[in-house]
């Protein structure tokens, strides 16, 4: 059995790298930027510090701001529009996983033209051409879209989010400057944080995880553990860090998969519009418990990259308590909630249970699950 790894072309990372993104877009040959971002981004002045480069390189571009977000199967189908309308002919994408995902999808649609209905793009679809190339600028340190072959859209008609997964949807090139994170507020902080640390824990567990993605998860938990305290409270330092940190998780999950906590976070966001990064910091101590008698002595070094002394001493119950003990306790130092009580709504369990088993995620899981047990833990948080 082969292992496949898929990773950006080029990254830049650092403080000032966005000073690489019109040299980029020059050396490739592109004549116009198709600027995918969110309203709240133009507003505050994050996503103007990329187009302040552009307009004076004098690279034409045109802005796309109708994105929500947990985008939609309209915001991408009046993206491809858009872009059909903008004879441009590359997107630059700023912002957190909401403007990414709307812009792979677009280029993916853009590229294949018979998967014009966005729905027919779910699981892994069969395209034939890379995307619109995608030039990705993140504004968050967690989804690390930039570095992956995922996206994940919203059917608003059918209140569930959808899972793609295409090699042909990886940005040729990912702009990963703290700087650019600056403004987040300290809940985003937080929730897109924990989302960063959930990426590298249930990729390091999933059953395809193999050496190289481990090298890459376990890092990503060290950097993250150590970080996200700091980011959260506005450090340089932190925010470096994180920028990085998830950017390590991506490397890896992207290629391996990732497990029931995104199976159960997706319709959280799908039905009640909580946002994912916070969803997953909730779900992912009570889902580690689930799973710990199938990850070996997984939870040993998960423990020992967060920071926990002693792990070589302790019993496997110890550091698989240790681990879980560790994940709650940053998620409780960053402000995440300990449940889900202001969140679901008993009678929605059903519909969330099945939507979760569902989900193109689940089969990752290390353990294997049923619609039942997956009812049951969403209760045990509520």
């Amino acid at each position: 059995m082969s292992n496949r790894f898929v990773l950006n072309e080029t990254s830049y990372h650092g403080k000032g790298a966005i000073e690489n993104i019109l040299p980029e877009l020059n050396a490739r040959g592109f004549k116009k930027a198709f600027v995918c971002t969110d309203p709240d981004l133009v507003k505050f002045g994050v996503s103007q510090k990329v187009t302040d480069l552009l307009e004076k390189g004098s690279f034409p571009y045109e802005l796309y701001t109708e994105i929500k977000a947990n985008p939609t199967i309209e915001n991408v189908q009046t993206g491809v529009a858009s872009f059909k309308a903008s004879g441009a002919d590359c997107i630059v994408a700023i912002g957190g996983g909401s403007s990414m995902d709307t812009a792979k999808a677009i280029g993916i649609i853009i590229t294949n033209t018979e998967f014009e209905d966005v729905r027919s793009l779910e699981g892994v679809a069969p395209t034939k051409n890379p995307c619109v190339p995608i030039i990705a600028v993140p504004t968050t340190a967690g989804t690390a879209a930039e570095v992956t072959i995922n996206y994940v859209i919203t059917d608003v008609e059918k209140n569930r989010k959808f899972v793609c997964v295409d090699v042909h949807d990886i940005p040729v090139v990912a702009v990963v400057d703290p700087d650019m994170m600056a403004t987040m507020p300290k809940g985003l902080t937080a929730a897109t944080g924990m989302d960063a640390l959930t990426h590298a824990i249930e990729g390091y567990i999933t059953k395809g995880a193999w050496e190289l993605s481990d090298m890459f998860h376990l890092k990503a938990i060290e950097i993250i553990s150590r970080s996200l305290r700091g980011a959260v409270a506005n450090t340089d330092e932190g925010r470096a860090d994180m920028a990085l940190g998830q950017y390590v998780a991506g490397m890896g999950f992207s290629n391996v998969g990732l497990g029931i906590v995104h199976s159960m976070a997706h319709p959280l966001g799908a039905l009640y519009d909580t946002p994912h990064g916070v969803a997953n910091a909730i779900l992912l101590p009570t889902i580690m418990e689930y799973n710990a008698e199938c990850t070996g002595e997984k939870y040993r070094e998960i423990a020992r990259a967060m920071g926990v002394k002693g792990v070589d001493d302790m019993t496997q119950e110890e550091y698989r308590r240790a681990a879980c003990d560790a994940v709650k306790q940053l998620s409780a130092d960053v402000g995440i909630p300990a449940d889900l009580k202001d969140i679901v709504k008993a009678e929605d369990i059903p519909f969330l249970a099945q939507s979760a088993f569902d989900d193109a995620c689940r089969p990752g899981n290390p353990k294997d699950t049923s619609v039942e047990e997956i009812t049951e833990l969403y209760k045990k948080l509520i």
